[in-house]
């Protein structure tokens, strides 16, 4: 009998734990998509004048072409996994989730694949790419340029995020409309050291890809400091797709005939 009392107290028990766990699950998810989704009020306008995170979020794979002199590229990433790839007529390069490899015959490319593979994609992803995970938002004093004054956020990473965790980005964006106009940003890829050295860039160019605005050209500006001088150079965008679906298995695969990068 007291065998028995055990046993229904023990059932009684599961069924009550089994009960409150689909409950406590719920709730475990409402807390990880309220973090996921903390971004300053601020940056949470500029995202819904782009367009809005929530269809930002729905996207799986992002592909664009850079014309270039040399050699047309084109871009392919995926957005959730971040594994990418650019693949011209005479070599290619990507991110498989393991490492970055290059395929490259006849030894045309002459920059560096590590630093350079998702590069491009994180200038065009503005400004949905800086609501990636292990960042850090800031205050900032305002850009001005042409007599108006950009208010502005200053990002920087966690340790370990990326292969410049100390690379820092500021956003500013035009105070009525909340559209980003401007984007500063710090290299420390090779030194490893953090830097002043803030580089412009004026995003005023945009254009309608599957409900969002995204960049259809970007300019580099000479600049002394944060005062911004005349233009340097322009880089447009072409053939951009969003997609709400995944390439197919295999697509980011370092080819057979292509070789892992080791950074130097």
């Amino acid at each position: 009998m007291k065998k028995l009392v055990i046993l229904v107290l023990f059932t009684v028990s599961l069924s009550c734990k089994e009960q409150v766990k689909p409950q406590e699950k719920l709730e475990q998810q409402k807390e990880q998509i309220v973090v996921s989704n903390d971004f300053p009020e601020e940056l949470e306008k500029i995202f819904d004048a782009h367009g809005g995170f929530a269809i930002w979020r729905k996207q799986k794979t992002l592909v664009f072409d850079l014309p270039k002199p040399k050699a047309r590229e084109t871009h392919t990433i995926d957005l959730i996994s971040r594994k990418d790839k650019v693949t011209t007529a005479n070599y290619s390069m990507g991110f498989d989730g393991e490492g970055v490899w290059l395929l490259d015959a006849d030894k045309t490319y002459k920059g560096d694949p590590i630093f350079y593979h998702n590069l491009m994609f994180y200038f065009y992803a503005m400004p949905f790419v800086l609501a990636d995970d292990g960042i850090n938002y800031a205050a900032t004093e305002n850009l001005e340029y042409e007599g108006v004054s950009y208010p502005g956020i200053r990002i920087s990473y966690d340790n370990g995020i990326g292969v410049s965790s100390k690379d820092e980005y500021y956003l500013h964006y035009h105070p009525e409309t909340f559209k980003m106009q401007w984007l500063g940003y710090t290299v420390t890829y090779r030194s490893g050291e953090v830097s002043d050295n803030v580089k412009w860039i004026r995003y005023s160019d945009w254009m309608d890809v599957n409900g969002l605005l995204l960049p259809k050209a970007i300019t580099w500006y000479n600049y002394e400091g944060s005062t911004i001088k005349e233009e340097k150079s322009t880089v447009t965008f072409e053939n951009m797709t969003l997609s709400d679906t995944k390439k197919e298995v295999g697509f980011y695969q370092k080819p057979e005939a292509a070789s892992f990068v080791i950074k130097e």
